[in-house]
């Protein structure tokens, strides 16, 4: 019986990766869609979110974009019913490579020396990750409430400080991709703990707010910098933040012995690819 648990664990894991693997190029492509999308718009802000809204939804190049990150995101929450966080979020981190590829082939410019390390470096950890699968059983808890609302408002706070006082010391873009990505990172963690089902189910809430904010920042951003620059940092705080939270909130446990040493060279590869490929930009 155990063993039968063992294969049916692993094999929903593996469902999960293909899911989020889907998922990831789908999203990265959509940021590469929008970013060409909103260039050609009216400057967008927070300050006149009706007109901004506006301008996106009678867009159809960015309205065919957004459905196309909202069919990853379907594939994401799928993926989250089956793995833990931390694994789904460390499979969305490779997809930054997916990213640095695909701008570099609309700009119709090769790979810089640094995009192809960044980008192999996140594959690798993708390898490094899916040979840690071998033989593992993937456990995690519910967590506590008190401890997750910490985690979820200390995000949110330091969000909104970013926004506020952030322009001034990193510039527009670069805030509005930090901002970004620390929303985002709020939405992944809610979006996991609504498919815990129940009471829980109430964190779509927060998972939804965090999106649209999220969302509405990067296409701010987008106007101001480069598609691989603005959802790159993005993506390192959407990836980083959940898999720590995977650890610390919902006690995530690693495989034992040369499995686990895999599993953590996987998680620090895929995050070093995506710091390298999100630096390559400062606006």
């Amino acid at each position: 019986m155990q063993s039968m648990a063992l294969v049916a664990g692993t094999g929903e894991t593996v469902v999960a990766l293909g899911l989020v693997l889907a998922s990831t190029t789908l999203v990265n492509l959509a940021y590469v869609r929008e970013h060409d999308a909103v260039g050609s718009l009216p400057p967008l802000s927070l300050r006149s979110p009706r007109r901004s809204l506006r301008l996106l939804l009678t867009n159809h190049a960015w309205l065919a974009a957004f459905a196309m990150e909202g069919g990853g995101f379907a594939l994401y929450a799928a993926a989250l019913r089956l793995a833990p966080l931390a694994l789904v979020q460390s499979v969305g981190a490779g997809g930054i490579g997916v990213l640095a590829v695909a701008t570099a082939r609309l700009d119709h410019r090769t790979l810089s020396t640094r995009e192809r390390v960044g980008a192999g470096v996140a594959v690798a950890g993708l390898l490094l990750l899916s040979l840690s699968l071998i033989g593992s059983v993937e456990r995690s808890s519910r967590g506590s409430l008190p401890d997750i609302g910490l985690w979820l408002g200390g995000t949110a706070v330091a969000a909104l400080l970013t926004l506020s006082a952030g322009r001034a010391l990193v510039g527009g873009a670069t805030a509005d991709g930090i901002t970004g990505g620390l929303l985002f990172s709020c939405g992944d963690i809610s979006t996991k703990l609504a498919t815990q089902g129940g009471v829980r189910a109430l964190f779509a809430v927060a998972a939804i707010l965090g999106y649209v904010l999220g969302s509405s920042l990067l296409q701010i951003g987008y106007q101001r910098g480069t598609a691989l620059s603005i959802a790159g940092i993005a993506t390192l705080l959407t990836t980083a933040l959940p898999i720590a939270a995977g650890s610390v909130l919902l006690h995530e446990t690693l495989p034992t012995g040369a499995m686990g040493v895999l599993r953590v060279l996987a998680f620090v590869a895929v995050v070093a690819g995506a710091i390298v490929l999100a630096g390559r930009h400062r606006c």
